[in-house]
């Protein structure tokens, strides 16, 4: 099978500091990688160089285009780029309102991605935005608010519903449950595990809670410092940690 997404040799630096460093992995279809570390660990800047907003110092990101097959998206021109990101990619930020237009309806941001792919006919956006604020639970009665007027769980959900209504094949989150109180993450993780295996979705999920990557993860990587220091299955890895880091991470949740 071939992957859908291969990193090879990806590094960024800010100056002289390590932001990332040789990292290399294969994601396949319908697999959800976990990322996790501390704080400077350099998580986020490795998804956002594989996201495309960060551009890598060196390496490649090779993704199975549907058009073209396996294309290097570092050196991928920009529209084509725009384009991927608003089809087969999508990205959920850790705050919903950087991943919503907050002035315009719940109906209206789901509505947008549609457009943005060809989608004309309003009554099909409308009905298709309805049936999107289902899967996510959010009564279709509040259509036409305004992402203003919803609770910080709901936003989340809402920017869930915007990224998926066009079928996207590969989804970056940055610490999706970060920031929300503990119910309301229960909540929305059982929501992201049905929704990935419905979908079939690969991901790529960053964040600092080992619960999150034990539930929605399949293989998990650790990194430190901008290096990957341990990777494998995730049950493995939490449960047999090899790297003294690891090891680290487990037993401070443990302790808690």
């Amino acid at each position: 099978m071939t992957p859908l997404l291969q990193v090879r040799d990806v590094s960024h630096f800010y100056g002289a500091r390590i932001g990332c460093s040789d990292v290399n992995f294969d994601l396949y279809p319908g697999e959800v990688m976990g990322i996790v570390g501390e704080s400077g660990s350099g998580k986020s800047t490795l998804l956002n160089c594989l996201a495309g907003h960060l551009p890598p110092d060196t390496g490649e990101v090779v993704f199975d285009t549907r058009a073209d097959g396996p294309t290097d998206t570092v050196t991928m021109s920009e529209p084509a780029r725009r384009m991927l990101s608003r089809t087969d990619w999508a990205f959920v930020h850790q705050h919903a309102r950087d991943g919503l237009r907050m002035s315009v309806s719940a109906g209206g941001n789901i509505g947008e991605r549609l457009m943005a792919v060809g989608a004309r006919r309003y009554g099909d956006i409308r009905a298709q935005a309805t049936d999107w604020l289902g899967r996510v639970e959010i009564d279709e009665s509040r259509i036409d608010d305004r992402p203003s007027a919803f609770s910080g769980g709901m936003q989340q959900r809402l920017q869930i519903a915007r990224n998926l209504v066009t079928g996207p094949r590969l989804v970056f989150m940055d610490e999706p449950t970060g920031g929300l109180d503990v119910s309301v993450q229960a909540r929305l993780l059982d929501l992201l595990r049905g929704l990935v295996r419905e979908m079939g979705l690969s991901a790529l999920i960053v964040t600092h809670d080992l619960a999150v990557v034990r539930l929605l993860a399949d293989r998990l990587m650790v990194m430190k410092d901008g290096y990957v220091v341990e990777s494998g299955l995730t049950d493995q890895v939490l449960d047999d940690p090899q790297h003294a880091y690891t090891q680290l991470l487990v037993s401070s949740v443990l302790q808690v």
